[in-house]
């Protein structure tokens, strides 16, 4: 089935708007919504309840000044954006959601969440900041029932192991068909800009209907290997080759990814939480349903986790796979975590001879121009 991939990629880029309405028709149906921030967040466990996940709003400049008459103007953009969209009722998602699902990641978010419990539902779930002991392996797990138990009580349903068990081949089936098409960056050239990739990663997230998802992503995938067989390619084989860490990239895409690529590279692969990252592992299907969810969840690589060796060994791994040039880390302002991880990071890449810059910057465009010298002068580099 031949499809016009253009078309397909604005699809996926419309999929934040368009799901508008469809979150809207989803709950006029009848159906439950939880509103989600990260990607801790044990989605199977959502789907096991019937209800739906969806991701809330938290890359729009326009909401920080309503939230920085309550939080300090020195905070994540993420975490001011989100709150903002509470304050001023401007996030579909948010509004339908029956209640919010959070974890316990930075201490900004921690006491964002209080102040976001006055005006929405808000659920908490305690994370361990070590992925290696064994007590906070034991207390994610526990975890796990805690939102269970949430999940039961909230929409008045039994979650049995065999309706998590057949949440997770569900989401696993997400994430296979996901990976292969990330794995699209292996290629050289790759069929596809690092831009239009993060835009259907992006889209993904505000899809309701999963099975149809996953068929377009599977087509779009096909084509665009044929692209690759062909030598149809727009991107030269002499682009540098960019892999992007660090925090989340929803709000500085822009002027950062398009940037990048406008200046002659291509980026191939993303270590941040809609990429890499929360792909790398599949839920074991053949383990106890509750502690698969807690093994996989828990093994997620953020900056969060002290120590953090995921990360390093994600990096080393994605930058063979993806025969990296080089590596641009993302630092949002206040992001403490990343920013510290920095210079580890970057010790990392001196010994592997790759070349690494970090970047702070937040959702404004005041740094566009300055951001774009600093891109010209690394790809030149490169």
């Amino acid at each position: 089935m031949k499809i016009n991939l253009q078309d397909m990629f604005e699809e996926f880029a419309e999929a934040r708007r368009n799901g508008f309405l469809i979150v809207k028709d989803v709950k006029e149906s009848g159906n439950n919504i939880v509103g989600t921030f990260c990607t801790y967040t044990p989605k199977e466990l959502i789907y096991a309840a019937g209800a739906y996940p969806v991701s809330l709003c938290s890359i729009s400049e326009s909401t920080i000044p309503e939230a920085e008459k309550h939080l300090p103007k020195n905070l994540c953009p993420l975490i001011k954006s989100s709150y903002g969209h509470a304050l001023k009722e401007s996030c579909p998602y948010m509004y339908f959601s029956d209640f919010i699902v959070g974890e316990t990641t930075c201490d900004g978010k921690k006491k964002m969440y209080e102040l976001l419990g006055e005006i929405k539902d808000t659920y908490i779930m305690q994370l361990p900041q070590d992925q290696d002991n064994k007590y906070g392996k034991l207390m994610w797990e526990e975890e796990m029932y805690r939102f269970k138990n949430k999940l039961e009580q909230k929409f008045n349903v039994v979650i049995t192991d065999d309706n998590v068990r057949d949440a997770i081949v569900f989401c696993n089936e997400e994430r296979k068909v996901l990976k292969e098409f990330y794995s699209l960056g292996k290629l050289v050239p790759p069929p596809i800009s690092g831009y239009d990739m993060n835009t259907i990663l992006n889209g993904v997230i505000y899809t309701f209907d999963k099975k149809i998802q996953n068929e377009k992503l599977r087509i779009i995938t096909e084509q665009l290997r044929e692209v690759h067989r062909n030598g149809e390619s727009k991107i030269p084989v002499t682009a540098p080759r960019i892999l992007i860490t660090g925090c989340p990239m929803g709000g500085v895409a822009d002027k950062v990814i398009k940037q990048l690529e406008n200046v002659g590279a291509v980026v191939v692969t993303y270590e941040n939480c809609g990429g890499a990252k929360n792909l790398a592992h599949l839920v074991d299907e053949k383990e106890s349903p509750m502690k698969a969810l807690a093994d996989k969840y828990l093994s997620i690589p953020c900056s969060v986790m002290s120590p953090n060796k995921g990360r390093e060994s994600l990096l080393k791994e994605l930058i063979e796979d993806y025969h990296v040039d080089g590596v641009i880390e993302i630092v949002l302002q206040a992001c403490h975590t990343y920013a510290v991880e920095t210079r580890s990071i970057g010790e990392i890449m001196k010994s592997l001879s790759t070349p690494f810059i970090s970047l702070e910057t937040d959702y404004s465009t005041t740094d566009t121009g300055q951001l774009r010298t600093r891109l010209e002068a690394f790809v030149e580099m490169l």
